[in-house]
């Protein structure tokens, strides 16, 4: 369905782990790689505290034969290593692209610019679908040929709504990424995804939360605005931060100036969030994440 113009190299994995720092984990887990063959390409590691601390790593390894002895590596790494240390960890082929599901209202900056991305390989990932509660962007949508479903939310129908919207995504996404998409998540829903729900929002969060930052920005007389992409969670726009960022403004900016920047803005930091999390550069820590960035 999207056709994708990078290779991936399928004898290449990600391995992510975070565990109670102590010493010998870096030797523990170089170690099991180099006895069973495998040559590591990229490291990168954080301790949250010099004392008593959280241990964090991604590393990428390349391995002959990967996909024939994924299961039983994965197997042994957690008899072997895992346990030891008691860590949480997952391997992943980066072969492996992830389904990313998109859901959207009007607005259709941020959700084209995924789009786009996606189908000229940009992404590691496939669209099985757009879910929006209008049907306004259907045309643009299937221009792709993604299947596009309109599913209304209007008052006391929104539980009904948003069970068959489970029920579309229901063993087909992996991950479900807020492109605008102007509703409120009920609990259930996001317990059905968790850590697995990205969303942007149209302020540099905590500030101007809730709707019409930009007017609001406008009339407070800012002089940066910006955006905020983070994981879902049951408290509205408080989940873990994944990327922010800025962009100046001056009192000669009118606010739909800083709107037209504004989504310029959530373009990008959408785009980076959800490529962190496609390439499996990102640990949830509590309300906080540890983002590994190139």
């Amino acid at each position: 369905m999207n056709p994708g113009s990078v290779h991936a190299d399928e004898n290449v994995a990600r391995l992510l782990i975070t565990c109670a720092d102590q010493p010998g984990i870096i030797s523990a887990v170089s170690t099991f790689l180099y006895h069973h063959g495998a040559n590591i390409t990229d490291f990168d590691q954080h301790t949250s505290d010099l004392r008593d601390g959280r241990f964090f790593l991604r590393l990428e390894f390349q391995l002959p034969g990967l996909q024939q002895n994924l299961d039983s590596l994965r197997t042994t790494f957690s008899e072997r290593v895992a346990a030891q240390y008691r860590m949480e960890w997952s391997l992943t082929p980066s072969s492996e692209k992830k389904r990313m599901a998109l859901m959207v209202s009007r607005h259709d900056h941020v959700l084209m610019e995924l789009l786009w991305r996606t189908m000229r390989g940009d992404l590691p990932a496939v669209i099985p679908m757009v879910i929006s509660n209008h049907d306004d962007l259907r045309g643009e949508v299937e221009r792709f040929g993604i299947p596009y479903h309109h599913i209304p939310v209007q008052g006391d129908d929104k539980a009904a709504a948003e069970k068959k919207a489970l029920e579309l995504l229901d063993g087909q996404a992996d991950l479900v990424v807020l492109a605008r998409y102007m509703q409120i998540l009920s609990p259930d829903f996001v317990a059905a995804y968790p850590q697995r729900i990205i969303n942007i929002h149209h302020s540099f969060l905590p500030a101007f939360v809730g709707a019409n930052p930009y007017q609001r920005a406008w009339e407070r007389g800012v002089k940066l605005i910006g955006a905020t992409s983070h994981y879902v969670t049951e408290d509205l726009d408080q989940g873990p931060i994944i990327e922010q960022n800025v962009a100046r403004v001056s009192h000669r900016n009118s606010a739909e100036d800083l709107k037209r920047l504004g989504q310029d803005v959530e373009r990008e930091v959408l785009l980076r969030a959800v490529r962190c999390h496609l390439e499996d550069r990102v640990i949830v820590h509590g309300n906080k994440t540890i983002v590994f960035v190139k």
